[in-house]
This record gives C-alpha cells, sequence and structure tokens, in this order.
C-alpha cells in the first residue's frame, strides 16, 4: 500500500500526531470551505462541516455579518504557522474558487473536484517516486527536486508505457486544468505531505 493510503482512506482509531497529516489536510479543506463561503455567500454552516467544526471548536467569531472572512483568516495564519505555508499559495487557492464557484450550484462540484484532483495526485506520486520516498527526510532538498521533478512530469510527460499510469496522469491533468492550479502550488501541496506522511510512518512509541 502506498504512504498515503491512510489519508485517502478509512480512518484508524490510533491516536493522530498534532500538526500532521490530518491536521493539515483538515486546514485546507477549511481554507477552501471558507473562502467558498466568502466568494459565494453562504450562510448555512452545515453545508461546509469541516468549516463548521473549525469555527465551532476555536469559537472563531463571524466578521461583518459574513461566513468565511474570520474563518479564513484565522486558518491561514494557522498554515502558515504550523506548515511554513506562503502566501502565494492561498492567492492561487482563492484564484482558483473564483474560476470555480461563481454560484451556490458550483460549490459541491468544485469541492469533489478537489477531492478528486488531490486523491489521484497523491497515489500518482507515491506510484512514480516509489523507492525515493525512502530517502531519510534530512534530505529535503533532494526530496523536493525529486518531487519537483515528478510533478513537472505528471504535467508536461506523454510517454507513459504503463497504461494505467497514462490514464491516472490524464485525469490528473484534467482536473487541474479545471481547478487552474500551478506546478509550483501542485509540488509544494505534495511535498508536504510527503514530509507529514514520512515522519507519520516512524514508531509511535515517543511521547
Amino acid at each position: 500500500m502506498s504512504i498515503f493510503s491512510k489519508l485517502f482512506g478509512h480512518k484508524d482509531n490510533e491516536e493522530q500526531k498534532i500538526g500532521g497529516m490530518e491536521d493539515y489536510m483538515t486546514l485546507i479543506r477549511v481554507y477552501f470551505q471558507a473562502a467558498i463561503a466568502e466568494r459565494v455567500g453562504i450562510t448555512n454552516l452545515n453545508a461546509l462541516p469541516d468549516l463548521r467544526q473549525f469555527k465551532t471548536s476555536l469559537h472563531i467569531p463571524t466578521v461583518n455579518n459574513k461566513l468565511g472572512i474570520g474563518e479564513k483568516s484565522h486558518c491561514k495564519k494557522m498554515l502558515r504557522d504550523i506548515y511554513g505555508t506562503e502566501d502565494y499559495f492561498f492567492k492561487e487557492i482563492d484564484q482558483s474558487i473564483r474560476k470555480g464557484c461563481s454560484k451556490m450550484q458550483d460549490v459541491q462540484v468544485y469541492l469533489l473536484q478537489f477531492q478528486n484532483f488531490t486523491q489521484n495526485l497523491m497515489m500518482l506520486t507515491g506510484n512514480l517516486m516509489k523507492f525515493k520516498l525512502r530517502l531519510p527526510s534530512i534530505f529535503k532538498k533532494a526530496l523536493y527536486s525529486m518531487t519537483e521533478k515528478t510533478i513537472s512530469d505528471i504535467f508536461n510527460k506523454n510517454n507513459y508505457t504503463d497504461q494505467s499510469v497514462l490514464k491516472a496522469v490524464v485525469e490528473v491533468r484534467q482536473y487541474d486544468k479545471r481547478l487552474g492550479f500551478s506546478q509550483k502550488w501542485t509540488t509544494d501541496f505534495v511535498y508536504q505531505v510527503v514530509m507529514l506522511a514520512k515522519k507519520e510512518k516512524k514508531p509511535q512509541n515517543e511521547e
């Protein structure tokens, strides 16, 4: 199984590390949902479950009587502080949402496209990188370069011999065409998940 399988599969009862992969993906979903709420004007929190839990758990007040503004700002600060996420990363998400979400009817389709994009992307990356992912986390530059090369291949290479890989590549490109993320955004997203996944593979016997 891929090291990413537990991220997109069924959750186990094992305790998750704070600041780990599950927390990162939750914050990413919260940022998307907050940005969508602000963009489309959603007022019903039940339509955005991750945002609802984030807002109620942290008691984040609604800003200017509009859902999404304060929650988005708070989520952005957490992603910056915990994971060092850069400003351009958020700007690309905002641009993607402006492109793909202009009315309520677009929301579920857009969120499903992003979910499918990330799932297919991570499984494909894990398949293509294979043993390279075993490189120790201390070699961050080498791991980033390998990830960057793999993402470049996914975006640009056409001579794959494995038909299942080629099919997955085509699907990822189709989703990205609709979502509009750059290779750098995609590389940084995958690299962050790779590094968090590698940390969570370590024995869980330390406090």
